[in-house]
């Protein structure tokens, strides 16, 4: 058990039946009545964000999660299958479970998070960039560099991101998984 002045962000908890991560706090002490927290929490199976209001000092449930590391090995019918780095144990995880699916390269090192006391995959974290190499893109004019101008550009996986002109074909590119964009041109 943990009160409202133990949150913080990334926290797992036991709401409403099932298990919500704190994206967002915060403590508000009103000049007159009293003082309540505040939250915007991500339901883990449904990926919804809810907006609650909890009196300061309630107590709840903290879940117990644990993030392991795993490695990406390929993708069938079935789903994902990915094979823990120390035990060698592979699990079969379903997409709808993974951050960002169309960021996942064979070998690719991926955090798992695991509900500690049922031992049931909650999500599957890739890691914040990843570097793909581009497959195709649309080779840049000279003198197009006026403008942040931007093109299209298909990397290894298939999956289609937008880069600067000079970006060519062959070329292995930083990518914010996040924000699907485009960071920087990797040498070697």
């Amino acid at each position: 058990m943990a009160s409202t002045s133990d949150f913080r962000n990334g926290m797992v908890i036991e709401f409403n039946n099932d298990l919500y991560v704190i994206v967002q706090f915060q403590h508000v002490k009103p000049g007159k009545g009293p003082a309540f927290v505040r939250t915007k929490l991500k339901n883990i199976k449904t990926g919804r964000v809810i907006d609650n209001t909890f009196n300061s000092g309630v107590k709840v449930n903290v879940a117990r999660v644990e993030r392991r590391p795993y490695q990406y090995l390929y993708k069938d019918d079935m789903g994902y299958y990915f094979m823990h780095l120390e035990t060698f144990d592979q699990i079969h995880v379903e997409e709808h479970i993974i951050d960002y699916p169309e960021f996942l390269i064979e070998n690719q090192n991926v955090e798992v998070v695991v509900h500690a006391d049922t031992e049931t995959v909650l999500s599957v974290e890739l890691p914040q960039f990843v570097v793909m190499q581009v497959v195709y893109s649309e080779p840049g004019l000279r003198g197009d560099t006026a403008t942040n101008t931007l093109k299209q550009a298909k990397l290894e996986n298939g999956t289609k991101v937008n880069v600067p002109l000079f970006v060519n074909t062959g070329d292995k590119i930083r990518i914010d998984v996040a924000s699907k964009s485009y960071i920087e041109r990797v040498k070697g």
